[in-house]
């Protein structure tokens, strides 16, 4: 039996796991998120390791290896770590074995990624920074519509008549939305428009990694939004040659941390296996 955590430092958020993994079985004992709201993401990874710790019952010592990834490479505690993109590969295959391509959309940037059928990363592509498809742009004009962030998805699902943002620049994209505003359009048509241009991009992302008939996996901190999701669905349908299928998880936000924390229970199995033989010979 392997006890190993994972945590994923990201933008927006740490999010921390604990797994039990046996017999090839893989347990989830205990999981925390905390926001990071221009706090420490360092001392915020202590504090959700030792959320997890206690939800599981287990104390640090209990585990056999604590891996992280995202920006949590810095964390003195752990023990090893794991690229971002290997991780959310393996949380999100983890969260549905026949996921084939994953879509993680965080604050700062969209990754599209296509893996083979043993789960490795064979193709990606990434939004640009100055790109307005990112969690922290939607926040921004969330926070000015004065709409809380978990409202977004369903005003977005409730649009008639969407006008797409056509600015690739956030900033340009904001100045679009203070237009719309005064010439009276709706909130839930300006949000439904600026998924429907994220989604546009995100869309070609996939596409020209060589996604067609695919299941798609959303994850990170916008995996879970809603309207997001059905504009990917209504721009990869326009696609021709592409027949994939969207689709989140409620735990999508954790799939990097699984991932770590599933590749850190392999690798600590394999230093033991190498230990024994090395005993052994």
């Amino acid at each position: 039996m392997t006890l190993a955590a994972g945590i994923d430092v990201g933008t927006g958020a740490v999010k921390a796991v604990i797994f039990r993994v046996k017999d090839g079985k893989e347990d989830w004992l205990a999981r925390s998120t905390l926001r990071i709201r221009q706090r420490d993401p360092m001392q915020l990874a202590r504090e959700a390791f030792e959320h997890t710790l206690a939800d599981a019952g287990l104390a640090e010592a209990d585990l056999d290896y604590i891996a992280t990834t995202g920006e949590g490479e810095a964390i003195p505690f752990h023990t090893g770590h794991f690229y971002s993109m290997t991780s959310h590969a393996r949380g999100a295959r983890h969260l549905n074995p026949k996921t084939v391509a994953i879509l993680d959309c965080g604050a700062l940037h969209g990754r599209a990624m296509i893996t083979d059928e043993r789960g490795k990363v064979t193709n990606y592509k990434m939004t640009s920074q100055c790109a307005s498809g990112s969690g922290q742009f939607l926040e921004n004009i969330a926070r000015y519509l004065g709409i809380a962030q978990d409202e977004i998805g369903n005003l977005s699902l409730q649009a008639d008549d969407p006008e797409e943002v056509s600015s690739i620049c956030a900033v340009l994209a904001e100045t679009d939305v203070i237009n719309m505003v005064s010439r009276g359009i709706t909130s839930p048509n300006i949000l439904k428009g600026i998924h429907l241009s994220m989604a546009s991009r995100l869309a070609r992302l996939l596409k020209s990694i060589g996604v067609r008939n695919d299941l798609i996996m959303m994850t990170g901190g916008l995996a879970l939004d809603e309207g997001l999701c059905q504009a990917m669905r209504e721009q990869l349908a326009k696609m021709k040659g592409v027949e994939a299928e969207v689709i989140n998880h409620t735990d999508s936000i954790y799939a990097g941390a699984i991932g770590a924390a599933l590749w850190g229970a392999f690798r600590s199995e394999k230093l033991a296996q190498s230990g024994q033989m090395l005993k052994a010979s």
